[in-house]
């Protein structure tokens, strides 16, 4: 049974990152060798954009709409799914490989590009704020 499905908004419950918002890029329901339990390849921001306005600068404002992004694989426990999906998923799928360091930074890059490319065309707008609780 498909818990959850790539491309589905998620909220990061346990962690380094835990309150932060994630799209699922990959899912494995049975596990595998080395992990033995129902996971999920995340990808999400680990530091939002900061709030923009008319008088800064375009350098300023470039600063400022920068997005970091995380991605982790995270049992699938340790997240909650929310109603929002986000057609990223498919655009990341096989650019993801966590094998070292390198292939690591890699992947971090195309995330972040297709991060900000997404919040500098202005959509999905409440994806690109932090959770406030």
């Amino acid at each position: 049974m498909k818990v959850v499905k790539p491309g589905k908004v998620v909220i990061v419950l346990q962690g380094r990152f835990a309150g932060r918002k994630a799209v699922v890029v990959q899912t494995n329901d049975n596990g595998t060798k080395d992990r033995k339990y129902s996971h999920a390849v995340l990808v999400g921001v680990s530091k939002y954009p900061r709030r923009v306005n008319k008088r800064m600068g375009k350098k300023t404002i470039a600063q400022r709409s920068r997005v970091k992004p995380f991605v982790r694989v995270v049992n699938q426990k340790h997240f909650l799914p929310t109603r929002y999906n986000m057609e990223i998923a498919a655009e990341l799928k096989g650019k993801i490989n966590l094998s070292d360091e390198a292939a690591r930074k890699e992947t971090r890059s195309q995330a972040r590009k297709l991060l900000e490319e997404r919040y500098k065309s202005g959509r999905n707008t409440w994806f690109f704020q932090s959770l406030r609780f």
